[in-house]
């Protein structure tokens, strides 16, 4: 079959025209006329009969100009390529080559992604476009999307990375049914020094970020340094995105098979008393935004939610005085579904009362972006004179460090703030856990245990004690035989 090429009448912006095939073909002695559109644009001046694109027509031609013809001219003769073929596989039997028969062979070589059933489909997504299925079904919080995305930039990254600089992985793809244990352990190593490479190879990481993949979001234009913490949670985030990808028989590759991640580590919880909380909530603001985000910190003390579940309260989370929601940190990372509860203080319903109907999206308060707002607690507290120094732990390098609370205050510390110090009134995780929205057994608890000075010297008066007695010990024996625990017999002997 002899393939004939010509140029549309209209130009595109460029001047660029695309080529048209044709071709005829006979069958029980009537000819047809088949046509096709080629998607291939060329400049009229290298327009050729033959060949379709002749760049020899010319001898001085622009470098980009040269790139894009020589590859509309390779995508062409795919085309033909592939016309020949089906042609091949017709046979003697020409009596399916009428009608649309030629624009069905380059629209299937052009978009074969079209032709395919739902399963192959499926099978041939990329790690990109399953990471949004991913997204789409499970509807994550906004934090948690946001730190998924922030995941997905570091694979396009990793995948780039690898292209550039391993010659044998040349085609490497993060391709969730190939990606092996030795890949998911080589990404780890990639986080952990990806800022280093960054300096390393300068060029190569300008490109990355230049070409992320063209259906996920681009981030920011900057690679920064990352703790052991972070690259924990990252690491977390990818093994629960495969144990998704195999429970929905998306795939049936298990990469993190043998693989330990292990836990983050955190320092000791600092948060603010409650008489720094009131000097807070009695210092006057210079402006009504400073205001009104002091109020929504205040208010966050009592409650003591995240920031991203306090940002959707509204009148219908509060029932008889006690405010309930859904915290979604816990669906996010799949524990059993829990509603938080906590009966409002007078100071809590002032607050409220003082913001019915501010704000037009109905919500208990004018909330702003939670970067905003995290600036604003910063100003806020420097205003009301907290400075004091604080150990926390820095991210990148797991030192403790001493820094002033109002440089590193933030929307959770409210959260700590109200935990903290309900946790000094009643050390009972599951009544705090009731509250806060932390599930049964959380490791968080365990960092609220404030040795404090007049702690240890409260431990050190009741170990002072005379020798426990015959009596002593019966009433220790009874005591735990009537159902006490060791630890609440102990508490009872030291009264």
């Amino acid at each position: 079959m002899k393939i004939t090429k010509r140029l549309q009448a209209k130009a595109d912006a460029e001047g660029r025209k695309q080529i048209y095939l044709s071709a005829y073909t006979k069958v029980d002695g009537k000819s047809f006329h088949l046509t096709a559109k080629s998607e291939v644009y060329t400049l009229p001046v290298f327009f050729d009969n033959d060949k379709g694109i002749d760049l020899s027509k010319k001898r001085i031609i622009a470098p980009d100009v040269r790139k894009y013809h020589t590859e509309q001219l390779e995508k062409l003769n795919g085309i033909i390529t592939a016309i020949s073929k089906a042609e091949t596989e017709v046979g003697n039997d020409k009596s399916v080559m009428v009608g649309d028969w030629l624009k069905n062979v380059v629209d299937k070589h052009l978009h074969p992604e079209n032709y395919l059933t739902k399963e192959q489909k499926e099978k041939n997504k990329t790690f990109y476009e399953l990471a949004e299925d991913y997204l789409v079904k499970k509807q994550f919080s906004y934090d948690h999307t946001k730190g998924f995305r922030v995941l997905v930039r570091a694979v396009a990254r990793y995948e780039y990375f690898i292209r550039e600089t391993d010659k044998k992985r040349k085609d490497f793809s993060f391709n969730v049914h190939t990606v092996t244990r030795d890949d998911i352990e080589d990404f780890r190593d990639y986080l952990r020094a990806e800022k280093d490479l960054a300096e390393e190879y300068p060029k190569i990481f300008e490109n990355i970020l230049k070409n992320y993949p063209a259906n996920i979001k681009a981030g920011y234009g900057l690679i920064e340094g990352r703790g052991e913490n972070a690259t924990i949670k990252l690491m977390k985030k990818l093994k629960a995105f495969f144990h998704w990808l195999v429970e929905t028989e998306r795939t049936k590759n298990r990469p993190f098979e043998g693989i330990k991640i292990g836990c983050e580590k955190y320092g000791t919880p600092f948060y603010i008393t409650l008489e720094e909380r009131n000097i807070i909530a009695s210092t006057p603001m210079p402006t009504k935004h400073l205001e009104h985000q002091r109020d929504i910190f205040i208010f966050h003390c009592f409650v003591g939610c995240r920031v991203g579940d306090l940002v959707k309260l509204t009148a219908s989370n509060i029932h008889d005085d006690v405010l309930t929601y859904a915290p979604h940190k816990t669906k996010d990372e799949g524990e059993q579904s829990k509603v938080a509860k906590i009966p409002l203080s007078d100071t809590a319903k002032s607050l409220i009362a003082k913001y019915n109907g501010v704000d037009k999206k109905g919500r208990l308060f004018p909330f702003i972006s939670p970067q905003k707002y995290n600036d604003a607690i910063k100003e806020i507290f420097t205003l009301a004179g907290i400075t004091r120094k604080v150990i926390v732990r820095n991210a990148l390098t797991g030192e403790n460090e001493n820094r002033p609370i109002n440089e590193v205050a933030s929307s959770h510390l409210a959260r700590r703030t109200f935990v903290g110090n309900a946790y000094k009134q009643v050390a009972d995780p599951n009544i705090i856990g009731e509250m806060s929205g932390h599930v049964e057994g959380s490791r968080a608890f365990s960092r609220y245990r404030n040795i404090e000075t007049e702690t240890l010297k409260d431990v050190i008066s009741k170990i002072d004690k005379p020798t426990a007695t015959k009596g002593d010990t019966d009433k220790r024996e009874k005591l735990l035989a009537a159902g006490f625990t060791e630890e609440q017999v102990n508490m009872i002997m030291a009264i």
